[in-house]
C-alpha cells in the first residue's frame, strides 16, 4: 500500500489537513480544514494582515520577532483582541509559504499544533 499523501495548509487559517481516505479521489481539490474555513474563504479582507506582519518584521534587526498582539494592536484600534486569530491566520498562511517561522521559547514549531503565546520571526 502506498503511504499517504503529505499534510497541506489550509487555504483560510493556514492549518494542516492531514490526508483522509474519503479524500482519496479529490485530495487535489481539498482546500479547506473545516466546514468554517470553507465558509469564510481567504480573500482580499486577509492580505492586509499578511502584509503588515512582514512591515513590522521588514522594521526589526535581522533575526527579530514580533507577537501577533503588536500586529493586530497597531492595525485594530481599540478592539484588538478581535484581531487576535485573524493575524495567527495571516501568520500561518504565510509559514506555509515559507515567509516566516512561528517560535516559542526560541524555537521553531508547527502553527498547527502551537499552543500559547508565540512569536513571529521572518524565515531565514
Amino acid at each position: 500500500m502506498a503511504s499517504p499523501p503529505p499534510p497541506k495548509p489550509c487555504a483560510v487559517c493556514g492549518r494542516a489537513i492531514t490526508w483522509r481516505r474519503k479524500w482519496a479521489r479529490d485530495w487535489e481539490q481539498v482546500r479547506y480544514c473545516s466546514d468554517a474555513c470553507r465558509g469564510k474563504r481567504a480573500g482580499a479582507r486577509d492580505s492586509p494582515w499578511e502584509a503588515r506582519i512582514l512591515e513590522l518584521l521588514s522594521q526589526r534587526a535581522g533575526g527579530a520577532t514580533v507577537c501577533p498582539s503588536e500586529v493586530a494592536r497597531a492595525s485594530g484600534g481599540e478592539d484588538w483582541r478581535a484581531c487576535m486569530e485573524p493575524v495567527r491566520e495571516a501568520a500561518r498562511r504565510l509559514v506555509a509559504r515559507g515567509a516566516l517561522d512561528i517560535v516559542q521559547g526560541g524555537r521553531v514549531v508547527d502553527p498547527s499544533t502551537a499552543r500559547g503565546p508565540i512569536r513571529l520571526r521572518l524565515r531565514t
